[in-house]
């Protein structure tokens, strides 16, 4: 088996990859490693929310009793967002979050992921270190040395909303916002968030019944709310997914708002308020050119990192940058959370729109998304991207020839042998055209 932590956790089939015995181990461990780098003697604590899986109960319970065996006095906290255990857990002062979810994934998937007593993802290193003890012997305390496990269903409401409550200070009265919950762990969090800073709402996709998580829904499947928001007269549409960490937008018309221009649009706001630190916004590679050209006219920096709300955290967190994101709705507000946060977006976001007394069309109407063309070319040698001369002489050749209306980026798969062929063009026409005949060089010189 290859290294079991990916870029967001543990996640996979759920009770075929990802286990109640692997939850289980995976609990024990976690305890086993957080204990040791704790420098208090307090029994330590932890945690636990899920989203709305069928089942995530399951896993919720069989990593609850795993840190328990460990030592861990246990909180459960039922269904919650991703960004609200990783927000419980630094503020309530918790040793340790877990969070149930597989996120975007559909239904029969699941996985588990940890946050250390700061709020932040566990890094690399801890990730390893827990893999490399799961079948490891170990002594086992008994009595009073096991942990506790209780339920507080209300800390949610109670904690995370107030603190959501401070994120902005506009006025959303007079705001109709569409909302689309993915039957996920935001089904009641996202619309009462809106309702409390005074939007009129209209929600779909708020009724979780363990089986229609991102079932045609949500950020991934954004069409019922376009069709809503011109239905409802919405002033715009937020659709989050499976463990609301992401959010995309729909402007009044129907046309969907995409993570790179709800970057853009939060950036230039807080550019104007003083509060865009270094004025510098942090993106993926893969955030289109049109992008990063909007930000150069509008006077903010932009800095890339690799594709993984991880990376774009890392970047945010070395150089004390208070913005950044994915194009996919990844959207990280530094100041208000410490990982993407899906219903903090849509509110930052109709804070833009209830302070400029303009539409979102408008707002993100200076951000012209460049036409996109991505090519997977399977069956390769993908170790050779970087390196082959007559390949980089193409790319080059490429680049060349688009000049500042485009570009071009290979991008290895990080876990099969393909290569990801990425061209930005003035035109989709081009776009297509040098992204096909990138893809052949590649098949060719890479073959394997």
């Amino acid at each position: 088996m290859g290294r079991l932590f990916g870029t967001d956790g543990v996640r996979g089939l759920a009770n075929r990859f990802v286990t109640a015995d692997l939850a289980l181990k995976l609990g024990e461990t976690a305890a086993r490693v957080l204990v040791k780098e704790r420098d208090s003697d307090a029994r330590p604590t932890a945690i636990i929310g899920r989203d709305t899986r069928q089942s995530g109960a399951m896993l919720a319970q069989a990593v609850a009793a795993g840190l328990a065996s460990a030592g861990v006095d246990v909180t459960h906290v039922d269904v919650v967002s991703t960004p609200a255990i990783a927000y419980l857990t630094a503020n309530l002062d918790y040793d340790l979050g877990v969070m149930i979810s597989a996120s975007h994934n559909a239904m029969p998937d699941n996985g588990i992921k940890f946050f250390a007593h700061s709020g932040y993802k566990l890094a690399d290193a801890t990730e390893e270190h827990i893999e490399s003890m799961l079948d490891e012997e170990w002594e086992r305390p008994v009595g009073e040395g096991v942990g506790r496990i209780s339920g507080d269903y209300e800390v949610a409401t109670r904690e995370y909303l107030d603190h959501l409550s401070t994120a902005i200070t506009a006025d959303l009265s007079g705001l109709r916002i569409a909302v689309d919950c993915a039957n996920g762990a935001a089904s009641e969090l996202g619309p009462e968030a809106l309702r409390r800073a005074g939007a009129d709402v209209v929600v779909i996709n708020a009724s979780p019944d363990g089986k229609n998580i991102n079932d045609a829904c949500g950020s991934t499947h954004p069409e019922q709310l376009q069709a809503l928001v011109v239905a409802s007269e919405a002033d715009f549409g937020v659709a989050f997914d499976g463990d609301a960490d992401r959010c995309l937008a729909v402007d009044h018309t129907g046309e969907m708002v995409d993570g790179d221009q709800i970057l853009g649009v939060l950036a230039t706001g807080m550019k104007d308020d003083g509060k865009l630190v270094d004025d510098t916004l942090v993106i993926t590679v893969m955030s289109n050119l049109g992008l990063l050209l909007a930000m150069e006219e509008r006077g903010i920096k932009t800095v890339s990192t690799k594709v993984g709300d991880r990376y774009v955290l890392e970047a945010m967190k070395e150089s004390g940058y208070v913005l950044g994101g994915e194009q996919s709705g990844h959207v990280i507000a530094a100041e208000y959370a410490t990982t993407g946060d899906g219903v903090l977006t849509a509110l930052l976001l109709a804070e833009q729109v209830a302070k400029n007394g303009k539409t979102l069309r408008d707002l993100a109407s200076f951000i012209h998304r460049l036409p996109q063309t991505l090519v997977n070319v399977p069956g390769v040698d993908k170790t050779r991207t970087n390196s082959d001369e007559v390949l980089l002489a193409a790319v080059a050749k490429a680049e060349e020839d688009l000049g500042r209306t485009g570009r071009v980026l290979l991008r290895p798969s990080g876990t099969e042998p393909l290569v990801r062929v990425m061209v930005e063009a003035a035109t989709q026409e081009e776009a297509d055209r040098i992204a096909q005949d990138l893809a052949g060089v590649v098949a060719e010189r890479l073959a394997l």
